[in-house]
């Protein structure tokens, strides 16, 4: 599983302004790239998604967001070997 991580380096209202895009973007991500939650943080400094798949393949969507072309947001990726989840989340193994 990919964690990535966005922390806002520009305002929220900065972010604002790109928001419809960014969900656009978010959209396709569970259409097309393997998504599988996503959120804001709270406070809100930023969000999480969670997704599946080659962590590159992943990589190479993150750079097409609208907060990254933008400069809205920095990104963290973390790949993680799941191999504990609880009934419903099996989904979430590796």
């Amino acid at each position: 599983m990919i964690v990535v991580s966005l922390t806002y380096v520009k305002s929220t209202e900065e972010a604002d302004r790109h928001m419809a895009d960014h969900l656009a973007w978010v959209k396709r991500g569970y259409a097309e790239h393997g998504f599988l939650a996503s959120g804001r943080k709270v406070p809100r400094t930023g969000g999480v998604i969670l997704a599946r798949g080659p962590r590159a393949a992943v990589e190479a969507y993150v750079e097409t967001d609208p907060f990254r072309v933008h400069g809205i947001a920095e990104f963290e990726i973390t790949e993680i070997d799941v191999t504990t989840a609880i009934d419903g989340l099996e989904a979430l193994k590796g």
